[in-house]
């Protein structure tokens, strides 16, 4: 391959299981140096950049499977490969298999490829979409497990989540901002969103959103036990530009009104 950077936009589904390649793959704003085997994903018309910084051969070995979106046409996977979100992960989030896994993926691999050089029949489809679904299902059970063993420190991203949200609701600035976004929160944990809300309910089975509502509905108690702002004063000191939103909300997480919480504490 040509030194220099060289640039790609997919328009199909591409998985690939990559090892030694002596180059740099970016994807998006990351960049990952893929001297293991691992794995990662790429959706249709997402920009897709190889950096070689000398003029050679490329020595890696692999699998990469292609799946153009209308191969799943009219099957189960048209609308349930979407909600892999693994999809839409960055590079520096990419899968990190164990050999075992890594001859799992490789072995469902070969089926897909002996299958699409066989005989073509009325089952054909059929066979190849559902080893598909399986190596999907496996790549979901690996990623479940790499946020439980990887050593990334995925438990201190709980502590860094916690100081974020803690700096961002004591901010006095809160009621011209509004609550904070699952983008603001990822951007600052350096974490794609997708990523980061799978490792969250994977560690404590709730998503970003969920945890900014937990900070939410804790702050908005702290205030209705200890100050004598109405629930509106308090509702835009949350960020909420009509109180019924933030009325609606604490009922959801807590099953009582906001006047019905303060009325508890007299």
């Amino acid at each position: 391959m040509p030194k220099g950077e060289n640039s790609i936009v997919f328009d199909f589904y591409s998985i690939a299981l990559k090892r030694n390649f002596n180059g740099k793959m970016r994807y998006g704003q990351q960049q990952y140096d893929f001297d293991e085997g691992i794995m990662f994903f790429i959706s249709p018309g997402q920009l897709f950049r190889i950096e070689v910084e000398e003029e050679t051969a490329l020595n890696h070995s692999g699998w990469m499977l292609f799946v153009h979106p209308d191969f799943l046409w009219n099957t189960s996977l048209a609308k349930t490969i979407k909600q892999n979100e693994f999809f839409d992960y960055s590079v520096h989030e990419a899968l990190f298999l164990s050999e075992k896994e890594e001859h799992t993926i490789a072995a469902i691999m070969q089926s897909i490829l002996e299958e699409y050089h066989s005989n073509i029949d009325k089952f054909t489809e059929n066979v190849m979409i559902a080893q598909l679904e399986l190596l999907l299902t496996y790549s979901n059970r690996f990623y479940h497990r790499q946020f439980l063993t990887r050593k990334i420190s995925n438990h201190s991203v709980l502590h860094r989540l916690e100081n974020i949200l803690s700096a961002y609701f004591g901010d006095d600035e809160l009621q011209k901002k509004g609550l904070p976004s699952v983008q603001y929160i990822a951007e600052q944990l350096s974490m794609s969103p997708n990523y980061l809300s799978g490792l969250l309910k994977v560690l404590t089975g709730q998503s970003t959103q969920q945890h900014i509502h937990d900070k939410l509905i804790e702050l908005a108690k702290e205030k209705l036990s200890i100050s004598d702002m109405s629930v509106s004063e308090i509702a835009y000191q949350l960020g909420f530009e009509h109180p019924q939103s933030f009325n609606k909300l604490f009922k959801r997480y807590t099953e009582m009104s906001p006047n019905n919480f303060r009325k508890s504490f007299n």
